[in-house]
């Protein structure tokens, strides 16, 4: 059994943590909506954090990305200024910038409750995991990038790329949210509804992979390929796309191949259906037993966030006309992380103390 010993001061800090992460996940998305995420052209980790100060900086900046990201450039912004080159430079920017944030944010404080003893060793376990995902996130990050960069037949970072990115950085989020609830709720009440943990924990795998999903959604530009909902309005072009070259010879060279997109879009929007009805009926049965306080808010909670999101990625999708909707899109991102939040906080219920 975990010992209840963390302070108030080190479960504020962990849950700003958790929320810094969030943060970090959405301008994420926001940056690869903008077309952001190419218009730094180097990784400079010390230098990198002041922007650039003057016009002839900025006038550099712009020509290195002309350059680097020329296929890009020639492709969606071949009429750009510089003041529209500082607003995606901006996004790029500031998810680099919180980043760093983060890391300050956890490295100060860190230290102090060390030396106060405010950190047991399971919880100095879980943070050094923590550290760990957070600079594998990072170094993937660049990898991301550097995969747009110089290759002059990407108009975007690989999409592939783009996703284990994203599948890091939520698997950094749900570690953290896990350990603050450790550090806030030691002790569980529902032990007698164990048996439902390998569900919860198949439903949490199904929802991986479908944020992984996602995440090719977004980096192939998926939406695109068909705007409708349901699937079957005019549902013989998402198969005309589908069928129109072959999906594995293309698969990687996938820009210019629809029917790798549209076999992206099929798995998103199928496994939704199915993550649906997991998370339905894992609730219903839960919802047959006596449940303590924590449980049923907590799975209340699941089933409402699991509403907002189907209706989110529904808006999404019938908005994806000739560009996918930036505010909808990162509120979709955003709505996934809710909900995985959410669906932890059902299964940390679930948990024998150990």
């Amino acid at each position: 059994m975990i010992n209840n010993t963390i302070s108030r001061p080190v479960k504020i800090w962990l849950f700003i943590g958790v929320l810094m992460v969030f943060v970090q996940v959405v301008i994420g998305g926001i940056t690869r909506l903008t077309d952001s995420g190419l218009s730094i052209t180097e990784w400079a980790v010390i230098q990198g954090t002041i922007p650039p100060l003057n016009e002839v900086e900025w006038i550099e900046a712009f020509d290195k990305y002309k350059i680097a990201a020329k296929k890009q450039y020639e492709t969606l912004h071949a009429g750009m200024t510089l003041p529209e080159f500082k607003v995606i430079f901006f996004w790029e920017y500031l998810h680099r910038l919180w980043a760093r944030s983060i890391g300050f944010v956890f490295i100060f404080p860190f230290f102090y409750f060390l030396f106060t003893k405010q950190l047991p060793k399971w919880l100095l376990r879980r943070l050094g995991i923590a550290v760990g995902l957070g600079a594998l996130a990072a170094a993937f990050g660049w990898i991301m990038v550097a995969s747009g960069l110089n290759d002059n037949t990407r108009t975007w970072v690989s999409a592939y790329k783009l996703s284990v990115h994203l599948i890091i950085a939520t698997v950094l989020f749900a570690h953290l949210f896990w350990t603050w609830l450790m550090a806030r709720q030691p002790l569980s009440t529902d032990q007698h509804l164990k048996k439902y943990r390998n569900l919860g924990w198949v439903i949490t795998g199904v929802l991986l992979i479908q944020i992984v999903f996602g995440g090719l959604m977004a980096g192939m530009r998926a939406g695109l390929i068909h705007p409708y909902f349901p699937m079957f309005v005019k549902g013989s072009q998402l198969w005309a796309a589908l069928s129109a070259t072959e999906v594995i010879n293309n698969a990687i060279n996938y820009e210019p191949a629809q029917s790798v997109k549209a076999f992206v879009q099929i798995l998103h929007r199928g496994t939704a259906y199915l993550l649906s009805a997991l998370i339905i009926y894992f609730s219903s049965q839960l919802f047959k037993n006596q449940l303590s306080p924590q449980l049923r808010r907590a799975n209340i909670a699941l089933l409402i966030m699991l509403g907002i999101q189907f209706l989110l990625g529904i808006l999404t999708i019938i908005n994806c006309f000739g560009k996918v909707p930036i505010a909808y899109g990162a509120m979709h991102q955003a709505g996934a992380l809710l909900l995985l939040a959410c669906l932890l906080k059902v299964s940390y219920q679930l948990r024998v103390n150990n």
